[in-house]
């Protein structure tokens, strides 16, 4: 039988019913107030008979926090009707819901918050595809209290929508990270400072919503963590602070460490000293004491089984867009039949909403195109 077919039972007993995960990827399509549009319930009812756990998109825990244009919302009770309604598409085949769940921190779109863009302190941005530079506003000890606060508040919701988890994302530069690294991090309170102050901040967001799930979920729920092992500039987060927060993040019991990797087979460390890619330095690490899940780059089924031998279970993204049927292919042995570039005229055929067909098609080689 194919690895990736394999079930996999995470720590606190819930079953997954493959070894394959279908990556977080934004679908910019909400509607225009938010809320979670029938284009992208289409989008992933279309793909939800593949993977075993499918992580949503990014979901902002504050009206401030949105980092993606038409990034669907969670942030208060009136979006939960659309959540449910994600949460029972994705569920409909057998695949456990994860919402991702998510502050921008000093990425956040200043065109589209009310007030300044906050950080862990008023370090300068550089611009990105999907953000401009500026420079952001220290959050003060009140505000660092409500965001606590407010990720419980969406793990509430996630709960009460019918989510079997959530997955917060400390990845990517976003608020999470912002605390983490010694770069954005400039504090000399409890927040900042040396490393283990640095991570108090994540370690109070995961404490927060485990109070929050034991208050709330009447069943199992799954809580992952996203990361992004280091920081490609100078004096900033290298992969031994995130092995730290890795170690505390198992000590909280978290269901699973998902990491963010440019090309999981073979992107190395920022400071790497030998062959080793990031895979091996986290699978290595972390060594079986929790669920490890690995994203990056990873298109075909040997690719996918690979990222298993080495430790991981394979998070796939761009793959299930160009072919929502990868999973049935590449357990089938099928891999000759998978389809990893889009044709103009089958993009109807695969369910992709508007406005995340319109970005695809203006980003350049991000996805290939015939």
């Amino acid at each position: 039988m194919s690895k990736l077919k394999k079930s996999v039972i995470l720590n606190n007993g819930v079953k997954l019913k493959n070894s394959v995960v279908m990556a977080p990827m934004t679908t910019w399509s909400s509607n225009d107030d938010y809320t979670v549009s029938d284009e992208e319930l289409i989008y992933y009812k279309y793909r939800n008979s593949g993977a075993g756990m499918i992580i949503t998109g990014c979901t902002h825990i504050q009206e401030n926090g949105i980092g993606f244009t038409n990034e669907f919302a969670a942030y208060n009770d009136t979006f939960i009707p659309g959540l449910k309604k994600l949460a029972t598409v994705i569920k409909e085949n057998g695949a456990k819901a994860i919402l991702q769940i998510n502050h921008a921190g000093n990425k956040a779109l200043p065109n589209l918050i009310n007030g300044e863009v906050m950080s862990s302190s008023s370090v300068e941005t550089v611009a990105t595809d999907f953000a401009p530079a500026l420079t952001p506003k220290e959050l003060s000890e009140k505000e660092i209290e409500v965001i606590i606060r407010d990720f419980g508040e969406t793990t509430r919701r996630a709960i009460e929508a019918g989510f079997d988890g959530v997955e917060i994302h400390g990845a990517h530069g976003f608020l999470l990270q912002n605390f983490v690294s010694p770069f954005f991090n400039k504090r000399k309170d409890q927040w900042g400072g040396t490393l283990e102050k640095r991570l108090t901040f994540p370690i109070a967001v995961v404490t927060e919503i485990k109070r929050v799930i034991n208050q709330y979920a009447q069943k199992e729920f799954i809580l992952g963590y996203r990361i992004s092992p280091d920081e490609p500039m100078e004096g900033a987060l290298r992969i031994k602070d995130t092995f730290s927060l890795i170690d505390k993040l198992i000590e909280l019991n978290v269901s699973y460490i998902h990491a963010s990797l440019p090309d999981a087979l073979q992107s190395k460390a920022v400071d790497a000293t030998n062959e080793k890619t990031y895979l091996d330095e986290l699978s290595q690490y972390i060594n079986k004491r929790v669920l490890f899940v690995a994203a990056g780059t990873i298109q075909t089924p040997e690719q996918a089984e690979l990222v298993i031998e080495n430790g991981a279970l394979p998070a796939i993204g761009h793959a299930f867009i160009t072919d929502p049927l990868w999973m049935q292919k590449a357990g089938n042995g099928e891999s000759e039949n998978i389809y990893l570039t889009i044709k103009k005229d089958s993009v109807e055929e695969l369910k992709l909403p508007k406005k995340l067909w319109s970005a695809i098609q203006n980003s350049g080689s991000w996805f290939t195109i015939e």
